[in-house]
């Protein structure tokens, strides 16, 4: 079967073909988004832009009793302007010679075919809010530039994973830490190499690396990764000339958590290592820290009722459910420290509605059959969610 026979019989597959057929690298997301808002008009679905040209779409709640929900996904994908050309390969949807960009058109070909549903449906339910944000590969200025004041609900699901059946509960910061050491006075390394008071910055920066953790810092009872600490590199120095004393060292590190507490012990024990270097060398030499913080972390929320109803819905649908954490970032972090209209912190997830594989490359994919599956699962978690 080809793909246009697949389109003819299944509408979604028919909406995510249309969505990764128009490219829409970071930045110039202009034709998607328009795309979008003219399918929205087609279909009932109140839809508009924001300041930002983010999509936002709001379902008015037809019982108010009940909580709203929020789906999110961003409209950008990795690659270039070229035409997109979609064709399948067994059950897998590719695209020749390019990225496809289901990262994250099936996360938008989801969330846009539930808002159809529920727009033009009888069912009693809390709202249905819907993101569709810019730019989020390359800078995040996008979910950056959301309203967060004008958005109602609690709970967020961002359709961003790549893996049916994940919910991810928390999700790392990333912090740049730089060190930086300068001695006091330079030299020959022949004439001055036995002056006391004329350390090699090389030989100091390496010190302190070897006494900083290196990896895993803090991993919960599950083993998974919660705070971890990487050198990116260490610079001093000339390897081409040594008969330097050098005055001038640097090394930088990526700090990444899921727990504010944990990050803030790791950054205090980098920062009485200096101190005890700045004790040791005082007069001689003298290091620094800086933390730079690029993404906030993405803590657990305090209830696991989203977790509990995922999971049961999950299973329901034959669906087998993954609730973990993940050691990166997402525009969950984003979410996750900012409140809405009603001052309530958001709990977003990180939800997966199809398999995807070899993202961000030529070799990406999707199986179209998880992204049918991942619809009855979000139909059946919305129906639940408003039971």
């Amino acid at each position: 079967m080809d793909l246009n026979k697949i389109r003819k019989e299944y509408e979604l597959v028919d909406l995510f073909c249309n969505l990764a057929e128009i490219p829409s690298p970071s930045l110039k997301e202009e034709k998607v988004s328009q795309w979008i808002k003219d399918y929205c008009d087609k279909n009932n679905i109140p839809c508009e832009f924001d300041d930002y040209h983010n999509v936002y779409i709001n379902i008015p709640a037809t019982e108010n009793t009940k909580p709203s929900l929020m789906l999110s996904s961003h409209m950008d994908v990795i690659g270039d302007d070229s035409p997109v050309k979609a064709y399948l390969d067994g059950d897998l949807i590719r695209a020749e010679g390019r990225t496809l960009g289901a990262d994250d058109k099936a996360g938008i070909a989801n969330a846009l075919y539930l808002a159809k549903t529920i727009a033009n449906s009888e069912m009693k339910h809390g709202g249905l809010e819907v993101i569709f944000t810019r730019d989020e590969e390359s800078g995040m200025s996008g979910i950056k530039h959301v309203n967060f004041e004008k958005l109602k609900s609690k709970y967020v699901l961002v359709c961003d994973s790549d893996s049916l059946g994940q919910l991810m509960t928390s999700g790392a910061s990333y912090t740049l830490a730089t060190i930086e050491v300068n001695s006091f006075r330079g030299g020959h390394s022949g004439i001055d190499i036995a002056d006391r008071t004329r350390e090699n910055a090389a030989k100091l920066i390496a010190d302190i690396v070897s006494n900083l953790p290196q990896g895993v810092f803090y991993s919960d009872e599950n083993h998974n990764v919660v705070t971890s600490c990487n050198i990116g590199g260490i610079v001093a120095g000339n390897p081409d000339v040594t008969n330097v004393i050098n005055t001038y060292g640097k090394a930088t590190y990526s700090i990444r958590s899921s727990s504010r507490k944990h990050e803030e012990e790791l950054k205090d024990r980098m920062c009485f290592e200096i101190d005890d270097f700045n004790k040791e060398y005082r007069g001689i030499a003298q290091a620094s820290v800086k933390f730079e913080e690029h993404l906030p972390p993405f803590e657990k929320a305090d209830d696991d009722y989203i977790p509990i109803l995922f999971e049961a819905v999950a299973k329901k649908v034959g669906v087998t459910p993954e609730i973990s954490s993940f050691h990166a970032g997402a525009e969950t972090h984003i979410y996750a420290n900012n409140c809405n209209s009603n001052k309530e912190s958001f709990a977003p997830y990180l939800v997966g509605l199809a398999d995807v594989c070899n993202m961000h490359s030529p070799e990406e994919y999707v199986d179209y059959k998880s992204i049918l599956k991942g619809q009855e699962l979000i139909q059946e978690f919305f129906k639940a969610y408003n039971a």
